[in-house]
């Protein structure tokens, strides 16, 4: 699965601590740790886990390097190019090109890392969890709603380490953010604009003037293209809807604009992006969602548009409207210039100031007023480094910040997004039930059709 933002992500992630500091993140930087069996929490560290990576290729390549440091065990990719490669360093690996073929050797692993493409991690992730094995999960983390309940109930069965991969989440700037917004930095946090320059999808005329997508493409091609040699494509298409291969679909990441394969930019990016203040602010579940943008194609996810959450109160946190913006939309402090010109950025507005962050900055506006100001001393301890916290978890029963309990609730919030977007109507969401309250024609987008031969729960 392909990330463009990923060399960025790595480089802002790089950090040391101890492991007894790293104990201490049980504070506000964790929830959801789990319970692990005492034989768990005996291992001896220098022991190395067993780990079976599904999805090597593009996003896959990189995730395998994360986690390199343990014993690589299994391999498996639905092109046999890219388990090929993952092979000439991992040669002992065994090979497999179907994951439902591979957990049927589980007893030789102890933890999955799954980087296959959107639409496929949660048949990836679930038999894992199932079968009690420690999970890291590519973003987003799961293709619709249903999905994101179904491995959050799981894993909290399972009681394993999880990590979904928002490498940023480890990043120092991001802690010093969530503290300085906890600590009442700028007071009452009632605003928070999250926005992408990023416009990968449906172009319109203007979107294509101003940005370029890396693929052209306005409508779903009717012919077949020459299959890559060792494509499997019918394990690639998995629970999706058959169609002939095309290049517009394979290599990634050509396939998160198709809503049959991914969701665009919303999800993608969001879960990175949105990260930030769902942590700073306490989010779990909005209560309204509506969306704005050029009229909702059938089968691509938009380059430009903007979804408006509302959120109630959070303890002694107030009501909240988070607005998301990517591709031409954007903030009016960001195109009036009343705020520093971040390319893509978080804004949160509060009753005593704003504080303007990206993935590796942060500023305190207006800065004269914030001049002579004390920050709180840090209460979030460095990360481990996003790999090396799941591996630590695994062997110690320690807590990961993105476990799969935080991570399915922000993905299912960036999937509402879209799917108000889709519908083209106000949504009033019944987080309980997981249901929208005030139409039945979101349905089908929270839980999508599967092709037969594959189910979820």
């Amino acid at each position: 699965m392909a990330d463009h933002d990923a060399t960025r992500q790595n480089a802002a992630v790089r950090s040391t601590t101890t492991r007894r500091d790293f104990h201490k993140l049980v504070t506000g930087a964790a929830i959801g740790a789990f319970a692990a069996p005492a034989i768990v929490r005996g291992r001896n560290l220098n022991e190395k886990l067993n780990i079976a990576c599904i999805g090597v290729g593009g996003r896959g390549s990189a995730n395998l390097q994360g986690v390199q440091s343990e014993n690589i065990v299994a391999l498996c990719d639905v092109y046999q190019g890219a388990v090929d490669r993952a092979a000439v360093k991992h040669d002992k690996a065994a090979k497999y090109n179907d994951f439902r073929r591979l957990f049927d050797k589980s007893n030789n692993f102890e933890a999955v890392v799954v980087s296959t493409t959107e639409h496929t991690h949660a048949f990836a992730t679930l038999p894992a969890l199932q079968l009690g094995k420690h999970v890291y999960c590519e973003k987003p983390l799961t293709h619709d709603v249903y999905g994101a309940r179904v491995i959050r109930e799981a894993a909290a069965k399972a009681k394993v380490a999880t990590q979904m991969g928002t490498q940023i989440h480890a990043g120092d700037n991001y802690r010093r953010v969530v503290e300085l917004i906890q600590g009442g930095a700028i007071g009452d946090v009632t605003e928070a604009h999250v926005w992408v320059s990023r416009a990968w999808g449906r172009q319109s005329a203007e979107d294509a003037r101003t940005h370029h997508d890396i693929v052209s493409v306005r409508e779903r091609p009717t012919e077949a293209a020459p299959l890559p040699k060792g494509l499997d494509w019918d394990l690639w298409l998995g629970p999706a809807p058959e169609r002939p291969f095309h290049e517009v679909y394979f290599p990634g990441p050509k396939w998160y604009r198709w809503w049959d394969f991914g969701n665009g930019t919303m999800s993608d990016l969001g879960s990175h992006w949105i990260d930030l203040p769902f942590w700073a602010l306490k989010l779990q579940a909005p209560l309204t969602i509506e969306s704005f943008g050029p009229p909702p194609h059938p089968e691509i996810a938009p380059a430009s548009m903007r979804a408006v959450y509302e959120y109630g109160p959070r303890g002694n946190m107030p009501a909240l409207t988070l607005t998301w913006y990517q591709g031409l939309e954007a903030p009016a402090a960001l195109k009036n210039g009343s705020i520093p010109k971040f390319d893509s950025g978080v804004l949160f507005v509060g009753s005593k100031g704003q504080l303007l962050s990206d993935y590796g900055r942060h500023v305190l506006l207006p800065e004269k007023q914030f001049a002579d100001y004390k920050r709180p001393p840090q209460s979030i301890p460095a990360s481990l480094g996003h790999y090396a916290e799941w591996i630590h978890a695994a062997k110690t029963g320690a807590p990961t910040t993105c476990n799969f309990d935080y991570a399915s609730r922000l993905t299912e919030a960036n999937h509402l997004g879209n799917v108000a977007y889709r519908v083209g109507k106000k949504l009033e969401w019944d987080a309980a039930k997981g249901v929208v309250k005030n139409t039945t024609e979101a349905e089908p987008m929270l839980k999508r059709d599967y092709r037969k031969g594959w189910t979820l729960g």
